[in-house]
């Protein structure tokens, strides 16, 4: 475990809500960690405005980095040039490619507004409503190059009320997001976080 905070780059590809959870646990000193750069896929993101409050530099990528099939390369050559340990998605809606996953083995993390291996894709909130479960919630995991796979490291469970719409279980997801997404970072920041030889993750002093 370093003395100094955990430096992490940040992928985004809208709002970036999640990133701004994460710059204000670090501002309030709950997080030991820095974050060093946030690309995203989209130069519109919202999220690179709210890390440009933050001061804190930015990569914006477009269509033509994905097309002529660079953007991997970029962001992998970036993120080490930043000092980044690990790499943390926050909404980034794009497959990481082998550049990526080759500079940062088992150190991708992403979040998943279901319960994986249930509702993967781009819409668990919607699909999990519309299979009529009555519990999904959020999970973070390390990624892989598949979407939505790769060792879990925690889940949080979230009740399906009698009453709920999508829009309220979506506002539901998206605040335990915003408290298991920092427990997470805090946990890999105190290296307490171990990925063993079998491919399950460990979490000591966990909940």
């Amino acid at each position: 475990m370093s003395d100094s905070p955990l430096k992490i780059g940040v992928l985004v590809s809208g709002g970036g809500t999640n990133l701004q959870k994460i710059i204000d646990e670090i501002a309030a000193d709950a997080l030991d960690a820095e974050i060093v750069l946030v690309a995203s896929s989209r130069p519109d993101a919202f999220g690179l405005e709210r890390a440009k409050k933050a001061g804190i530099p930015v990569l914006a990528l477009g269509r033509s980095y994905y097309d002529a099939g660079t953007a991997d390369p970029t962001i992998a050559r970036a993120m080490q040039d930043a000092g980044a340990e690990y790499l943390v998605m926050a909404g980034y809606m794009r497959l990481i490619g082998p550049e990526v996953f080759a500079a940062y083995p088992d150190r991708v993390i992403n979040i998943h507004p279901a319960l994986l291996p249930s509702f993967p894709g781009a819409h668990g909130i919607q699909d999990a409503f519309d299979a009529g479960v009555k519990v999904t919630g959020v999970t973070v995991h390390f990624a892989n190059e598949v979407y939505d796979e790769g060792p879990i490291i925690a889940q949080r469970a979230v009740s399906v009320r009698e009453d709920d719409t999508v829009e309220s279980l979506e506002e539901r997801i998206h605040a335990t997001e915003y408290e298991i997404y920092p427990w997470v970072l805090r946990r890999l920041a105190a290296g307490d976080i171990t990925l063993g030889a079998d491919r399950r993750v460990h979490v000591a002093n966990g909940e």
